[in-house]
């Protein structure tokens, strides 16, 4: 066990109790004093947007407390499923998988091989499970926890399932695509919370170093107060799978499922949230507007557009500029960029703060941090403090929270797709399903997936 291992339980608890239900667990000076660099910044001059305590930071550790063995159950057992398993095992001692869940039996299999030859675990036949109702096969397994990683039009109504029936859970992102979905995570969330249980979520810069410590800065007023920001996720087209002779429609579509709208939410629901999140995140405010564009040029499958383009009006009145593109041989940028009245924070090839005349104040030290822990995977980070929590008994519900950057990238999808101005108020009421009314694993109506044009009536 590494010394970042060993905290206390009382210190553990002592922090949650000021942050409420989700509790603040820090790095604390020392650590945070190893990962930063350009510390000149005037200190007398600084007012915090929020007091040290008052706010949710995860403590990052190395390891994850010895505790009680976690039998975790895995629905959703292709690649981010896959990865999942393996980041949830590598958070620490006493973790283990003992059931798997696929609507196709060839990913089931796969992962149980990889776990058998690279962890020694045996998942038997028996612990399979395959179909549409394979979630519901694993979650009533002898599980504790439950890795959510299927296809995100699902994710709703297996988070409430598992819920129901009293397992902690992770949600890989986003964890809906339409109104409908939304408002089902919302009110599972408040479930779990009520029956004292751990939920964490894919957005794994929730759990990276560089951004928590530039939350704290943030929050202890390093760019003074917010003023807006633009966030980007311009980058290469994503994999697709071209249609094989024998494949259903569902089976088409699930194996494709990026490209598809009812499966996915688009890629600026599905990929593009990781930055709207971080403003949210950072900002602590939602939209209470969208107005956006966006086209499709080079996809090649599916129903959906390949760019957007969306301005976002906020609850204080400022502005958030989002943009995605998934087309290859363009100039690619995925970051953040967060303007403050007395600097800016970004994230375009390494993190810093910057004055208003533009000098480097600060700058994460990733050296540093390879240097200090262990442990610099975001991934394994977030499994890390999920059983973390479980473990010491803290509620953390980050369902709620990604619910909000999940309807953001909701309405500037909406937006882009109808040409309208779409409204906070009236996207969380709207009736909108994507979920096929035919859903079945085999022919399904597909004259029913049809890209959207905006303009139309």
């Amino acid at each position: 066990m590494t010394n970042e291992n060993k905290f206390s339980r009382r210190s553990f608890l002592k922090g949650s109790v000021a942050a409420g239900v989700l509790g603040t667990v820090g790095l604390g000076t020392g650590a945070s004093a190893m990962l930063t660099s350009c510390g000149n910044e005037s200190k007398a001059k600084i007012v915090p947007l929020k007091q040290a305590g008052t706010y949710y930071v995860p403590d990052l550790v190395d390891l994850a407390r010895d505790g009680q063995e976690l039998k975790a159950g895995v629905i959703g057992c292709g690649g981010r499923g896959s990865g999942a398993a393996f980041d949830f095992l590598n958070a620490g001692n006493g973790l283990t998988i003992v059931a798997l869940g696929d609507v196709f039996k060839e990913r089931v299999d796969n992962l149980a091989d990889r776990l058998m030859n690279d962890k020694k675990i045996d998942i038997p036949e028996s612990k399979r499970f395959v179909g549409l109702n394979a979630y519901k096969q694993v979650i009533d397994s002898d599980v504790d926890v439950v890795i959510i990683a299927t296809p995100p039009g699902f994710r709703p109504v297996h988070f409430k399932y598992a819920t129901e029936k009293g397992k902690h859970s992770f949600l890989e992102k986003p964890i809906c695509v339409d109104p409908v979905g939304y408002r089902s995570i919302v009110a599972t969330a408040k479930q779990a919370v009520a029956k004292n249980l751990c939920v964490v979520t894919g957005t794994q810069r929730h759990h990276q170093r560089s951004y928590v410590e530039s939350y704290k800065k943030i929050m202890d007023g390093a760019i003074g107060e917010i003023t807006g920001g633009v966030v980007y996720w311009n980058d290469n087209m994503l994999w697709y799978r071209e249609r094989q002779k024998g494949w259903s429609d569902f089976e088409w579509m699930v194996k494709d499922w990026v490209n598809w709208k009812w499966l996915s939410g688009d890629h600026i629901v599905e990929q593009h949230v990781h930055n709207l999140d971080v403003f949210t995140w950072f900002s602590g405010l939602k939209p209470v507007s969208a107005t956006g564009f966006g086209s499709r040029h080079r996809r090649v499958t599916g129903d959906q557009y390949d760019n957007f383009s969306v301005d976002f009006v906020m609850e204080n009145g400022i502005h958030l500029h989002s943009m995605c593109r998934q087309i290859d041989g363009c100039t690619n940028n995925v970051s953040e960029f967060i303007q403050g009245t007395k600097g800016s924070w970004s994230t375009n090839g390494e993190t810093v703060i910057r004055d208003l005349a533009g000098n480097v104040i600060w700058k994460f030290d990733g050296e540093a941090e390879k240097a200090n822990y262990q442990q610099t995977n975001p991934y394994v980070l977030e499994h890390v403090n999920w059983v973390n929590h479980i473990r010491s008994k803290v509620v953390i519900d980050q369902a709620s929270e990604t619910a909000v950057s999940n309807m953001a990238a909701i309405m500037g999808r909406e937006s882009a797709y109808t040409g309208a101005a779409i409204t906070w108020d009236n996207m969380v009421a709207s009736s909108m399903d994507y979920t096929p009314s035919d859903l079945n694993e085999g022919k399904m109506d597909m004259r029913s997936f049809t890209l959207p044009v905006p303009g139309g009536k």
